[in-house]
């Protein structure tokens, strides 16, 4: 990836190519730049990318055009001639080709499927007709196969014919005749033998990693982790190979996922576009339910607190009030860490469903002894201020401070349940952990904060006087 003072430099010569008009340096000095610094360019010059991107040569654009954010993708491909874009999604990978017709309105895409080959055509349908979040949906049927009764002068001469189309010749697959796959074997291990080996002679029958067509994309993201591959096979319930993942494609799909989920943890729905793509309405469309959601649960803490109002709590004891925003934040802020780390642990893999009793026993613990040192500052100051003159607290100022003690323990250590539980519970529902966002804990927690913190109020001055 281009340095910011590379980058900043491409960007001057461009720019003073481009006043001046000379599309022939410019064809030069985007053909001697590196692939990433192109797409790096493109991105920075977002106006001027259509026209750059026409003066690539060919391959360099479909390469660069893999790599780009999809706003500017669709950009470049209103932009140029029917017979250009033609090429271009012909000669982009299956993978890669159906990732961007995903994105576009369904009149964009049977326009644009009109342009491919049959055969293009055929394979971009058979990809598309996987569901949405499916690995048959980032499979590319682009890889080297080979027979076991193969000698390796063989698969070397086959691989040297093929394997330019192939995705990745890192490593081959052997399948039999009906097309199941066998084993699957680094390049280097043919590399290294005699030429007349058999293929079959290099295999040890160890069972071979696979995905399936309708496992979850992050299923392999999480197989890719673990087994540290740059490439796994994809196959049908009858373990016929029909195409491969690729490590470049997993990264680009977990990218996508914990952006979506910073997003969705942050309070708002997912965005498929850049934020300064994104039009004004989308933005309070996309923002505006999960605000009005939580206005309304927030609403349930002023219905607790008309309550305790009711009983007299906070007229015979008014200085409670000033410490609601206090207690109200310490759940709030509680449950948001909570909820956070068990969000990206589950993420990665590192929590599982049936880790749930191992999650709560051990927020019962930080929980607890978290709520004890935020309880003993707040017993402190307002021991404090009360020694101090500061402020005074009336003749029970001690018991208002066993109070504030009692009450952040209990608040925090209830912040921290909901916090780490509520991703977990959803899970097992079958809907997104990240749906349980920071906000929306902070909110849940918030109403049952009021609830704890009055309920011990009433106890401790209930019983001091």
């Amino acid at each position: 990836m281009a340095s910011m003072e590379t980058l900043t430099e491409f960007k001057d010569q461009v720019q003073e190519l481009l006043s001046k008009d000379d599309k022939q340096q410019l064809h030069t000095l985007l053909d001697e730049m590196n692939i990433s610094e192109v797409a790096a360019l493109l991105q920075e010059m977002p106006d001027e990318a259509p026209l750059l991107f026409s003066l690539l040569s060919f391959n360099r654009a479909v390469h660069v055009f893999r790599i780009l954010d999809f706003s500017l993708q669709r950009d470049i491909i209103r932009a140029l001639p029917p017979a250009r874009v033609a090429e271009l999604m012909n000669e982009l990978p299956p993978d890669d080709r159906v990732a961007f017709l995903e994105e576009l309105p369904p009149k964009a895409v049977s326009e644009l499927l009109k342009l491919l080959t049959d055969e293009e055509r055929k394979i971009t349908l058979s990809l598309m007709g996987y569901p949405e979040d499916s690995v048959g949906r980032i499979m590319t049927p682009d890889y080297i196969a080979v027979y076991p009764d193969w000698t390796v002068q063989e698969v070397l001469k086959y691989i040297r014919q093929y394997g330019k189309n192939s995705e990745t010749i890192d490593v081959i697959y052997v399948v039999d005749e009906e097309g199941h796959l066998l084993e699957d074997l680094r390049i280097r291990e043919f590399l290294l033998v005699d030429p007349q080996t058999r293929v079959r002679d290099l295999m040890d029958n160890r069972a071979t990693i696979v995905l399936h067509t309708h496992d979850k994309q992050e299923e392999a993201i999480q197989l890719f982790r673990l087994n540290n591959r740059v490439a796994l096979p994809v196959v049908n319930e009858q373990h016929i190979l029909l195409g491969i993942v690729t490590i470049d494609d997993v990264l680009w799909i977990a990218d996508e996922a914990y952006e979506e989920d910073i997003q969705k943890i942050g309070g708002t729905e997912a965005f498929d576009e850049p934020y300064l793509d994104a039009p004004i309405p989308l933005l309070v469309r996309k923002r505006a339910g999960w605000l009005v959601a939580l206005f309304l649960s927030e609403m349930l803490t002023a219905s607790a607190m008309q309550h305790y109002q009711e009983t007299g709590i906070f007229i015979r004891f008014a200085d409670l009030i000033l410490f609601i925003p206090l207690i109200m934040s310490s759940g709030g802020n509680s449950g948001s860490q909570a909820s956070t780390l068990i969000i990206r642990a589950m993420a990665v893999g590192e929590v599982k469903l049936r880790d749930w009793w191992r999650v709560m026993r051990r927020e019962l613990i930080s929980g607890f002894s978290l709520g004890c040192i935020l309880g003993a500052i707040g017993f402190l100051r307002v021991t404090l201020w009360q020694k101090m003159h500061i402020y005074n607290y009336g003749p029970h100022w001690i018991w208002m401070a066993i109070t504030i003690f009692f009450s952040l323990i209990g608040v925090v250590l209830w912040g921290s349940l909901i916090g780490s539980m509520l991703p977990i519970v959803l899970k097992r529902l079958g809907f997104d952990p990240a749906a349980s966002s920071a906000p929306f804990v902070a909110t849940l927690v918030d109403v049952t904060g009021i609830v704890i913190y009055c309920t011990v109020a009433a106890l401790v001055l209930g019983y001091s006087v």
